[in-house]
């Protein structure tokens, strides 16, 4: 299903979907089902991943975060969302990752949607992780450990619920704080939950292992003696050049699955081996022209970055559901004259009518 745009009364009017609206969306639709619906737009799209224009995020750093701009478009519809990423502003009462979003017509290069993309980007993340482990996680699995609990966790654990069938978490966070709020939130959604006091203790008997955090250093979450055999790793916390989650050795014994191999090798946990390490596009799994997990033993690491055409995606699936949910307000955004060579006379005829 398409949005309508002759419910748009005007073409200086753009679609926007805010805070709220994106709230209520997921309360009508439901959090699962939004989360699959995603994850299908990015199948879809991660299979035509070749008729998509693509770079590495434009970043601007700075000491205390990243800002960022990420930008797509197959031809016809044209996506960029902008996103920082400051660790720092969970201690200041602040999201440490806001985000929103445009999609726009190629053809006239008018915006279509104007969106928040913080929720949508949560969202976004979880489904793409969950593909991600549809294809890498061993068969059967059922038990995910999170560690790191902040503002993405219940997505992913959802999403793996969803996708997956996930029904054990093993949840630990430095902040026990956190660990709570985890547990407290998914409660009485089908999950067997434990609580754990470090690390170690979250991975014993875990199939798959999600790292979400989000300090911007350096950091060893994971070591080589806490991955055994056949397990899924989800490596997905904020990435930036010089912030990593996990030990190299653990990199040295997995496949290495990546959304887009430039970005990933400046961003990801791969900043830690040789510019050549072998690598496998996750995308190539999806279309069905590489191997994705081949072997019960096999160590498979889904070292994600995130990128644009996942965003893409996401716009997609929600202007997809402006006419079933009716969540959004007309912005006036596009000056439209009646005369397109007139701008100013539109100013002059605007003076003439206050």
């Amino acid at each position: 299903m398409s949005f309508d745009s002759s419910r748009v009364p005007s073409l200086n009017l753009v679609p926007f979907v805010s805070v709220d609206d994106m709230m209520q969306t997921v309360l009508d639709i439901g959090v699962e089902e939004m989360l699959a619906g995603i994850a299908a737009y990015i199948e879809e799209d991660f299979v035509r991943w070749e008729a998509f224009d693509k770079t590495p995020r434009l970043a601007a750093h700075s000491s205390v975060g990243v800002i960022e701009l990420m930008p797509t478009s197959d031809g016809k519809e044209y996506a960029f969302k902008y996103v920082n990423g400051h660790p720092k502003n969970t201690k200041e009462g602040l999201q440490t990752v806001t985000a929103f979003g445009v999609l726009a017509d190629v053809d006239s290069g008018y915006p279509v949607l104007i969106s928040e993309m913080t929720i949508l980007t949560a969202l976004r993340t979880a489904a793409m992780s969950a593909v991600a482990a549809k294809y890498l996680a061993p068969a059967g699995a059922d038990t995910m450990a999170i560690i790191g609990n902040g503002a993405q966790s219940e997505f992913q654990a959802l999403a793996f619920q969803r996708l997956v069938g996930i029904n054990k978490l093993r949840l630990y966070d430095v902040d026990p704080v956190a660990t709570e709020k985890c547990a407290a939130n998914l409660a009485g959604r089908g999950f067997d939950i434990v609580k754990c006091a470090s690390g170690q203790e979250a991975v014993e008997g875990a199939q798959i292992i999600t790292t979400v955090t989000a300090d911007k250093q350096y950091a060893t979450i994971l070591t080589d003696n806490m991955v055994g055999a056949g397990v899924h790793i989800n490596a997905i916390g904020g990435d930036c050049p010089g912030k990593t989650e996990l030990h190299k050795d653990i990199l040295l014994r997995s496949d290495i699955f990546v959304e887009y191999p430039p970005q990933t090798r400046i961003e990801g946990e791969i900043q830690q081996l040789d510019a050549d390490h072998p690598v496998i596009e996750l995308w190539q799994v999806i279309a069905g022209q590489r191997d994705g997990r081949n072997s019960a033993r096999q160590v498979t690491l889904f070292d994600s970055v995130g990128f644009a055409i996942e965003d893409f995606s996401a716009l997609r699936y929600l202007r997809d559901q402006l006419e079933r949910t009716g969540r959004y307000e007309n912005l006036d955004m596009i000056a439209d004259p009646d005369e397109p060579r007139d701008l100013f006379g539109m100013i002059l005829r605007a003076g003439a009518q206050r």
